[in-house]
């Protein structure tokens, strides 16, 4: 199939190629404002199903190649903090286990690839943003990822040490893997410490969990709202592609980043046709 904007996102309801589209301003005016109060803007059949389709049949091609890390961390993604008392959310360890295909290894020709790198889709998050100018994220490994959860796979309460994150829900899993937030649960100058251990202990009266339907572009903001991925049971793998942005043009993640998340630390000159272990 041949990438072609305007018929990959459902410019009836997203007309992106206008930026000026009555629509489309009404469109990011309702973002923002969703942003503002619940720090997250989720955007419904930003993709056309025949579009679904085809970035389904491209996830499931590079499931495969998906490199899985699992341990246990923090809500903070840092170790535990052996200088607070026990059972303090600081050191609150919960198991993860994630697979993740990055950018790098994403072919040219991959539907998620090319919507990612349109100037139009690019422009269309900044607008909602409002935080100036964005650039893709310069980093070969992390400027887009396609995450690959299957059985057992979950990802543990915490929060984003990035601005916003923007995802694409490309397919769920049999059951699990379900989104949940507590929206705006800390703020600049106050952790809610109390709060977290309570939701740590089992309270979850102030979660939301936000359908990842298929097709739904969301725009969230992770840094203060903890969240998680719960679970994942049955054998369909849950994709979601990961699409990041930067106020600065070419900055890159550490070593160490790319070692943990992807398990090797070169990026690959041109994405890979052949796997070394198929």
């Amino acid at each position: 199939m041949e990438f072609v904007l305007e018929t990959a996102v459902a410019i009836d309801r997203y007309p992106i190629m206008d930026p000026q589209h009555a629509t489309l301003v009404e469109v990011v005016q309702a973002a923002r404002t969703s942003l503002a109060e619940h720090g997250y803007a989720e955007l419904p059949g930003f993709v056309t199903e025949d579009f679904v389709g085809w970035l389904t049949r491209d996830a499931e091609a590079l499931a495969a190649t998906a490199y899985r890390s699992v341990g246990k961390g923090t809500a903070y993604l840092a170790a535990p903090d052996q200088h607070v008392e026990e059972g303090h959310p600081l050191r609150h360890v919960m198991p993860f286990g994630v697979r993740v295909v990055a950018y790098d290894a994403i072919a040219y020709s991959s539907p998620l690839r090319q919507l990612y790198e349109s100037c139009e889709l690019t422009a269309f998050i900044a607008a909602i943003v409002d935080r100036g100018e964005l650039y893709p994220y310069g980093d070969p490994f992390g400027a887009l990822n396609l995450s690959v959860m299957g059985e057992g796979d979950e990802l543990q309460w915490h929060y984003d040490q990035t601005d916003f994150v923007v995802s694409l829900a490309i397919q769920t899993s049999d059951s699990g893997g379900t989104f949940d937030v507590v929206p705006k649960m800390r703020s600049a100058d106050d952790e809610h410490f109390d709060q977290v251990k309570a939701l740590f202990d089992g309270d979850e009266s102030s979660v939301v969990t936000l359908p990842m339907t298929p097709g739904t572009l969301l725009i969230f903001e992770g840094r203060n709202s903890i969240h998680r991925v719960s679970p994942i049971h049955g054998e369909k793998f849950r994709h979601v592609g990961l699409l990041a942005y930067d106020t600065v043009p070419g900055r890159q993640g550490s070593a160490a980043l790319r070692q943990t998340r992807y398990g090797r630390t070169e990026p690959f000159l041109t994405p890979p046709t052949i796997w070394s272990d198929q």
